[in-house]
């Protein structure tokens, strides 16, 4: 069984910093590439960062500049560094990644989502 784990989110103020962490486990073999998702209320579900190994990263317009993706392979762990935030940012957050099992599947998953406030 593999699974996502998220951690990091909170309340924060205006121009806040705030760091997400999604931890991969189970019986993974490789991660083709893991990004995170947001659903603001009454809002469909968009891609905000993306990154596959080997280091390309991509974002959407709205958060460049002030968010930073990174993946680190030998913990199976990705992380969001978000900076500079602002109340449009607030969301739940879900992470996604797609990867291969030691059963050679390839399969794609999901966090359980965690809240960002953005708020004085």
């Amino acid at each position: 069984q593999v699974q996502l784990v998220e951690s990091g989110g909170g309340l924060v103020q205006p121009g806040g910093s705030l760091r997400l962490s999604c931890a991969a486990s189970g019986s993974i073999f490789s991660i083709n590439d893991m990004g995170w998702y947001r659903q603001a209320p009454g809002k469909q579900r968009e891609l905000v960062a993306r990154v596959i190994t080997g280091g390309y990263t991509d974002y959407t317009n709205s958060v460049k500049g002030r968010f930073t993706i990174s993946l680190d392979n030998a913990k199976n762990t990705a992380y969001l560094q978000m900076s500079s935030l602002k109340p449009e940012d607030t969301a739940i957050y879900y992470c996604n990644a797609r990867v291969v099992t030691t059963l050679s599947s390839r399969t794609e998953l999901w966090g359980q989502g965690t809240q960002v406030t953005v708020s004085s």
